[in-house]
């Protein structure tokens, strides 16, 4: 008896490796993708501004990259005594809006800089509502500012694929070896409305198949219809009946590995994730003889992937345990 409805996933034309530098940008999965991607030793760099969900912020935000453009000061706001932007994430903060300013130029450097040499970018999008600052215009965050100075709308497919194709096209011609990969968010804006976030979804689908369709460099991954169709139940997502499992992040990331990887990427993956949880032993007795081995074997082991991945630091952490 079938439980479950899997669906074949053709493996991405151009599969990352380990000497592939990538960008991920966007919602929550892209965070989720992103450290995971960091954990087993690929070169990615993650929302240096933060959880961005709408098509036009992340391209209202990779425009400005491009350009290298300067924090627009009207976005400002106060937040409990630490200043903050209406573009970015509250990540991205100061205690006065000069450092503010810093913090936000220095963000928009290495994005421009991972723009650059980056082999491929991930943008998951997670809704299509947008919040219209009165004054601003839209805002990737609204930082629990009073409501009455936003405006929330539903944004059209057809503004949402002009802004984002026509910033997808400057960026490959920034950088003719990039691709690009979309994904949509498995996480469901539910304060938006089960309907609302419905419609949001589709839009968002619909604006992927575009954009798909137009750009040879664009392929799709289907995190969310992973979620909704094959898993397709309740106990595959946290208490808040909103955010994937850790099982369901676990089950879309050997999805995502099958996709991206090639076969030699998964078993290197495999061979670092069974190395890290040796990294993560710790003895009842480290001062044994037969602990020492183990400290021994184990640097041996990282030393001989050295060339491949960089295990520089926990080989410096191993050698001072040795000393100990």
């Amino acid at each position: 008896m079938r439980w479950a409805i899997d669906f074949p996933i053709p493996a991405s034309s151009f599969p990352i490796s380990h000497s592939s530098k990538v960008l991920s940008l966007g919602s929550c999965f892209a965070q989720t993708i992103g450290s995971k991607m960091q954990a087993t030793k690929f070169a990615v760099l993650v929302n240096p501004f933060g959880t961005l969900f709408h098509p036009l912020n992340l391209a209202d935000l990779l425009s400005q990259a491009l350009v290298q453009g300067q924090m627009d000061s009207l976005g400002v706001v106060e937040r409990e005594g630490i200043f903050v932007h209406y573009a970015a994430h509250s990540e991205v903060k100061g205690a006065t809006p000069a450092e503010l300013e810093g913090n936000y130029t220095r963000q928009m450097i290495l994005l421009q800089h991972s723009l650059k040499e980056a082999t491929h970018l991930v943008l998951t999008l997670g809704t299509a509502w947008i919040y219209q600052h009165k004054e601003f215009g839209r805002v990737a965050n609204c930082h629990k500012q009073p409501a009455v100075l936003f405006e929330k709308k539903l944004s059209s497919l057809e503004e949402m694929a002009t802004d984002l194709r026509e910033v997808l096209e400057k960026l490959l011609q920034f950088n003719p070896n990039l691709n690009i990969i979309l994904t949509l968010s498995p996480v469901r804006h539910t304060k938006e409305g089960i309907s609302e976030n419905q419609l949001s979804k589709s839009l968002l689908r619909v604006l992927c198949a575009q954009l798909e369709q137009q750009l040879e460099a664009v392929r799709y991954f289907p995190a969310y219809e992973i979620l909704v169709d094959e898993l397709r139940d309740y106990r595959f997502y946290k208490s808040d009946l909103v955010h994937p499992s850790e099982e369901a992040e676990n089950y879309i990331w050997e999805k995502w590995q099958n996709f991206s990887f090639s076969p030699e990427t998964q078993q290197k993956v495999a061979e670092i994730q069974k190395i890290q949880l040796e990294l993560a032993h710790r003895s009842f007795n480290p001062d044994s003889e037969a602990h020492r081995k183990f400290l021994h074997n184990l640097i041996g082991k990282l030393e001989r992937m050295q060339g491949e991945v960089d295990f520089s630091k926990e080989i410096q952490d191993l050698k001072s345990r040795l000393q100990h």
